[in-house]
C-alpha cells in the first residue's frame, strides 16, 4: 500500500479499462453482454486463482534475506555459497506439516524450515524442519504417516486416535514424538525456533575429499515456546499469529537472524559410527561431532506478492550445487524425486521459470515446451549436436553425492550399528539428560492432554507402553494423570 497517484487500470494484455465498477449492459437495466472482455477476464481469473495447496506443509509464510559466511570452511566444501566472505541472497519459507491453508499457526506440529540460496552456481535448496530428527526412516511409510496426521475419511476431522495408532505401531517415531510433545512442539514464533537439515548431506572440497554433514541454524533470538494453553487461545484469536509476527518484525527493522553451525563427519568414519549416520530418526551427539560455525542468515525483506513469492516458491533437495551432494539417507533420496514431482503436479512442468524459483546464474538446458513455458528455446534442441548447443563439462562438477555401494537388492531396514539396538534410546536421553524438571512436566502434561482427546482403549494401552520404553518415570506419571 502507498500514497502514490493511481495508474490507469488495464486488462491483463495492457489495454485500458473503461470502468472498475460497471459491466457492459444493454441499457442501464438490460442484460450483460458476452463481449465485455474485462468482466469475463476478471471472473475467469477469479475462478482460477487458487492453485492446489501443498501436501503437506500447506500453511506457511516467509521472507527474503541473505546468508553471510563468517568462518572459513573451505577445507570441507568447495561450494561457492560457503566460501570465505561469500554473501548470497536467500528466500525462506516456514510452515506447519499437517495443517491445511487457513489452519492455525499455533497447532502442535513440526515446523518446516526451507531455504533457497540464489548462488552464483545455481539454486541450492535446503529443506528442513525445526527438529533434528523425523518420525520415520523409510520413504514407503511417508504417505501413510501424513495421512494419519491429517483428516479422517468419514467425518473430515483430525483424529488423535489414528495419530497414536500410527506412532505406536512405528516405534522409530519415539524420538520425534518426544520433541513434538515437548516445548519445541509449539514455537513462540518462527523467529524463536532453530532450523535443521535433519538429513545428512555430503560436502566435497576442492581436493575431492568427502565429508558427511548436518546443518543447524541456531536462532539468535533465543529458543522460546508457547504453552498448550497459550497456543489454544491464540488459535482462536489470531490463526495467522506466526505469519503476522514475522512480517511485522521485518517491517519495523527487527530483522530475524540465525547462526549456521555444522556437524561434520569424515567420510570413512561413517562406516563404523555407533549410530547409523544416515538414519533420519537419530542425531549425532554433539560430544562426538561438535558444532562448527559457518555464517549468519538474516531475513530483511518482506515479500510483496504472497502468492507469486511464497505460494509458488518451490523447494527441492535435488537442487544442488558443486561441493554439495545427497547421502544414503533413504528419506532424502526419495525426496529428491518426490519434491520436484510435487511441484510439477501443483505448479506445472515449467515451475522453475516462475521468477521466485529462477536462478540468478545462467541456464543452458535442453528442456523445452510444456504448459506456461516463458523462456524461449533455440535450435539445436537435442544433444549431442554439432551446431553449438550446450555441452556437459565434467570439470565443472564433482563427486558430491556419489559413494560406493555393493550388495543384493533387498527390502530391509538399515543395518543396525552398535547403539542402534532400539528406537527409544535417544528419546529417553532427551527426556532424562536434556530436559529439566519443568520441561519434563510440560512434556508429560502435553502428552496426557493429547491422549485424553479421543484416543481409543487399545491404542491408549500401546501409547502407555510406548512411553514406558522411552522412560519408566515419565510413563508412570502419564498413567497416573490419565486416571484423574
Amino acid at each position: 500500500m502507498n500514497d502514490k497517484s493511481p495508474t490507469s487500470t488495464t486488462t491483463d494484455a495492457g489495454a485500458p479499462v473503461a470502468s472498475d465498477e460497471h459491466s457492459l449492459t444493454i441499457g442501464a437495466d438490460g442484460p450483460i453482454v458476452l463481449n465485455d472482455h474485462y468482466l469475463i477476464e476478471q471472473m475467469a481469473n477469479f475462478n482460477r486463482e487458487r492453485i492446489p495447496e501443498r501436501q503437506p506443509h500447506a500453511k506457511g509464510g516467509g521472507a527474503f534475506g541473505h546468508f553471510q559466511v563468517t568462518q572459513d570452511v573451505s577445507r570441507y566444501t568447495k561450494a561457492a555459497v560457503f566460501q570465505p566472505g561469500s554473501k548470497t541472497e536467500t528466500l525462506i519459507r516456514f510452515s506447519t506439516v499437517a495443517g491445511e491453508q487457513g489452519s492455525p499457526d499455533t497447532w502442535r506440529d513440526p515446523r518446516g524450515f526451507s531455504l533457497k540460496f540464489y548462488t552464483s552456481e545455481g539454486i541450492y535448496d535446503l529443506v528442513g524442519n525445526n527438529t533434528p530428527v523425523f518420525f520415520i526412516r523409510d520413504p514407503l511409510k511417508f504417505q501413510h504417516f501424513i495421512r494419519s496426521q491429517k483428516r479422517r475419511a468419514d467425518n473430515g476431522l483430525r483424529d488423535h486416535d489414528m495419530q497414536w495408532d500410527f506412532w505406536t505401531l512405528s516405534p522409530e517415531s519415539a524420538h520425534q514424538v518426544t520433541w513434538l510433545m515437548g516445548d519445541r512442539g509449539i514455537p513462540k514464533s518462527w523467529r524463536h525456533m532453530d532450523g535443521f537439515s535433519s538429513h545428512t548431506y555430503m560436502w566435497v572440497n576442492a581436493q575431492g575429499a568427502k565429508f558427511w554433514v548436518k546443518y543447524h541454524f541456531k536462532t539468535d533470538q533465543g529458543v522460546d515456546f508457547l504453552t498448550q494453553a497459550e497456543a489454544d487461545r491464540l488459535a482462536g484469536v489470531d490463526g495467522d499469529y506466526h505469519r503476522r509476527d514475522l512480517s511485522n518484525s521485518i517491517k519495523k527493522g527487527d530483522f530475524p537472524r540465525w547462526t549456521l553451525k555444522m556437524q561434520i563427519m569424515p567420510f570413512e568414519a561413517a562406516k563404523t559410527y555407533r549410530f547409523n549416520p544416515f538414519d533420519l530418526t537419530k542425531i549425532w551427539p554433539h560430544k562426538d561431532y561438535p558444532l562448527i560455525e559457518v555464517g549468519k542468515l538474516t531475513l530483511d525483506r518482506n515479500v510483496t506478492d504472497f502468492h507469486t513469492e511464497i505460494e509458488q516458491a518451490a523447494f527441492e533437495p535435488n537442487n544442488l550445487v558443486p561441493g554439495i551432494g545427497l547421502s544414503p539417507d533413504k528419506m532424502l533420496l526419495a525426496r529428491g524425486f518426490a519434491y520436484s514431482d510435487a511441484h510439477r503436479a501443483r505448479l506445472g512442468v515449467n515451475y522453475k521459470q516462475i521468477p521466485v524459483n529462477r536462478p540468478k546464474s545462467p541456464v543452458h538446458s535442453y528442456s523445452k515446451d510444456g504448459a506456461m513455458r516463458m523462456a524461449n528455446v533455440s535450435d539445436p534442441v537435442y544433444a549431442p549436436n554439432s551446431y553449438g548447443g550446450p555441452k556437459a563439462d565434467p570439470e565443472r562438477t564433482d563427486t558430491a553425492g556419489l559413494w560406493y555401494a555393493d550388495g543384493d537388492m533387498v527390502r530391509k531396514a538399515y543395518t543396525l550399528r552398535a547403539e542402534d539396538n532400539d528406537d527409544f534410546g535417544q528419546a529417553g536421553t532427551l527426556v532424562r539428560r536434556v530436559l529439566d524438571d519443568a520441561a519434563r512436566t510440560r512434556l508429560m502434561s502435553n502428552i496426557v492432554g493429547h491422549l485424553k482427546d479421543g484416543v481409543s482403549g487399545p491404542v491408549l494401552a500401546r501409547a502407555l507402553d510406548y512411553w514406558r520404553k522411552v522412560d519408566e518415570d515419565l510413563s508412570s506419571r502419564i498413567a497416573a494423570r490419565m486416571m484423574d
